[in-house]
């Protein structure tokens, strides 16, 4: 066998085996879950009992969700929340409905005392969903809500 034949079929087994361990590489980074179907309510309390604010939405990743985090801000605030600091907010809590996604639900109690301190007006709902395989989606503003009263 000539020298260029063998040196050729080197190279051509060494570009190949780059291409299929790129393939690998892509093939297991992680992926950015998705966000859909977020509703955000408000429930003023009464005399009778406590009010409460629920963001529900449906997270889905093909590795599967490990976390939600949810963040409720007014408009008027001008807070404007970044990725860094809704990472140490609370969690939602997340149920699987499939292999891939999940449903989760972040609710808070709000008192008569606590609503008649909360900015009237426009809110926001931010969101950081974190994948199993370590991937993350933040969604600075994933809902919006009126508190009237």
């Amino acid at each position: 066998m000539s020298k260029r034949i063998l040196f050729s079929s080197l190279i051509g087994a060494v570009a190949l085996g780059g291409v299929a361990v790129g393939g690998l590489a892509l093939a297991s980074a992680p992926t950015e879950p998705t966000l859909e179907h977020g509703s955000a309510r408000y429930t003023a309390p009464s005399d009778a009992s406590a009010g409460s604010f629920a963001y529900t939405v449906d997270v889905s990743d093909g590795s599967g969700i490990r976390d939600l985090k949810v963040l409720a801000w007014p408009a008027s605030s001008k807070l404007d929340p970044t990725e860094a600091e809704l990472r140490s907010v609370e969690s939602a809590k997340c149920r699987s409905t499939s292999d891939e996604t999940t449903r989760c639900t972040y609710t808070l109690k709000v008192t008569k005392r606590e609503a008649a301190d909360l900015a009237k007006g426009t809110w926001y709902v931010s969101a950081l969903a974190t994948a199993k395989d370590g991937g993350t989606t933040f969604v600075p503003r994933a809902a919006t809500f009126d508190l009237t009263r």
